[in-house]
């Protein structure tokens, strides 16, 4: 009974680690999102560098893609980079020194800015850095690329 009972919960670690949510960033300048995985499909819109996507199906060298906004299409597998990024969806976003929310503000962000994600810190908080050097923390729900 209790071989079944291992057996059953390493089977679900399994299948949470193959359930993983997997981001990755555009590393070219810009990059073409097609409706279906062919350069011959419909080019829908075009997107920009350092922009972080969840890939959502792979096939055949191309990734079915999902944007902050939630919009669903086609990139080139070979557009994409291992460097990750984040993206601020709030209106306003603070880098802050340390993952507390009385610590002092390094640079606030504007909507749609993305930067470098270095590593997860405390619950709700990840450790970022922007493109002009400043490193340190920003709030979980204020960036999407998670």
């Amino acid at each position: 009974m209790w071989r079944r009972a291992l057996v059953a919960l390493s089977l679900i670690g399994v299948a949470g680690a193959a359930l993983a949510i997997d981001y990755r960033s555009v590393s070219v300048p810009a990059a073409i999102l097609y409706d279906a995985p062919s350069q011959a499909g419909k080019k829908l819109y075009l997107i920009k560098a350092q922009t972080p996507v969840e890939i959502v199906v792979r096939l055949d060298g191309w990734l079915k893609v999902r944007d902050a906004e939630g919009t669903l299409a086609w990139i080139e597998a070979k557009s994409l980079g291992d460097k990750r990024t984040l993206v601020v969806t709030a209106p306003r976003a603070e880098i802050r020194q340390s993952d507390k929310d009385e610590a002092a503000v390094l640079v606030e962000l504007d909507k749609w800015v993305a930067v470098e994600f270095i590593e997860p810190a405390s619950p709700g908080w990840a450790k970022v850095r922007h493109r002009d050097g400043a490193t340190g923390y920003i709030r979980a729900t204020q960036v999407w690329g998670l």
